[in-house]
C-alpha cells in the first residue's frame, strides 16, 4: 500500500463517489494478469451490489472516508439555503445536478437536493427532476445515517423536515412573479 493513500480497514463505512456509501467487507489479494493486487471489497447494501477497488486506484477514484462533523453540518446548513436555479435548458442542468452527485461532495449532493426539492403546495416535480432529487437526497441520507449511527429513512425524515422548515420562506409571494 502506498504510503499516501488513505487506510481502510474492514468493517469501515467509505464513500464511492458513483455509487455513495459502501461498507469495507474484506481486504483481498488476487493475482491479476500475473500482477499482484491488493483489493478493497466494497459492499453497498442499497443497490445489493459488491464492488472490488484496488487499493492503488483509491485516490485517483476519489474513494474516501465518511465525511467530517463540519462537512456534514456545512451540508445541513446548505439545505437551509435559498435554493439556486439556473435558468438553463433542464437537460444541461440535469446533467450539472448528475455530476454533483457523481462527485461524492455532500455539500455538493446538499445543493443538489436543496435545489429540486418542493415544498406540498407547489407545482408538481417532472418526472426527472424527481428521479434526481430522489437519488441526491438518498445519497445525503446513507452518508448521514452513516455518520449517525442510524438507518437511511430516519436519516432521510431528518433531511426532509430540514428542508419542509426553511423552503417556504423561499417559496411565499410565487404566485405575484
Amino acid at each position: 500500500m502506498s504510503a499516501n493513500a488513505p487506510a481502510f480497514d474492514v468493517g469501515d463505512y467509505v464513500v464511492y463517489p458513483k455509487h455513495g456509501v459502501g461498507r469495507v467487507i474484506e481486504l483481498q489479494s488476487e493475482e491479476i494478469a500475473g500482477m499482484k493486487l491488493d483489493l478493497y471489497v466494497l459492499r453497498f447494501e442499497k443497490e445489493r451490489m459488491t464492488l472490488r477497488v484496488p487499493v492503488n486506484k483509491v485516490e485517483t477514484i476519489g474513494m474516501r472516508k465518511l465525511s467530517s462533523d463540519k462537512t456534514l453540518k456545512e451540508a445541513m446548513e446548505t439545505l437551509k439555503g435559498k435554493p439556486k436555479i439556473k435558468r438553463t435548458m433542464w437537460s444541461r442542468r440535469a446533467q450539472e445536478y448528475e455530476a454533483k452527485i457523481n462527485s461524492g461532495d455532500l455539500v455538493s449532493i446538499a445543493e443538489v437536493t436543496r435545489d429540486l426539492f418542493r415544498p406540498e403546495d407547489q407545482p408538481e416535480q417532472s418526472y426527472s427532476e424527481r428521479q434526481i432529487f430522489e437519488a441526491a437526497s438518498s445519497r445525503l441520507a446513507r452518508e448521514l445515517a452513516a455518520m449517525e449511527k442510524t438507518d437511511e429513512p430516519t436519516a432521510l425524515t431528518k433531511i426532509l423536515e430540514v428542508l419542509k422548515e426553511h423552503a417556504p420562506q423561499y417559496y411565499e409571494n410565487t404566485e405575484d412573479a
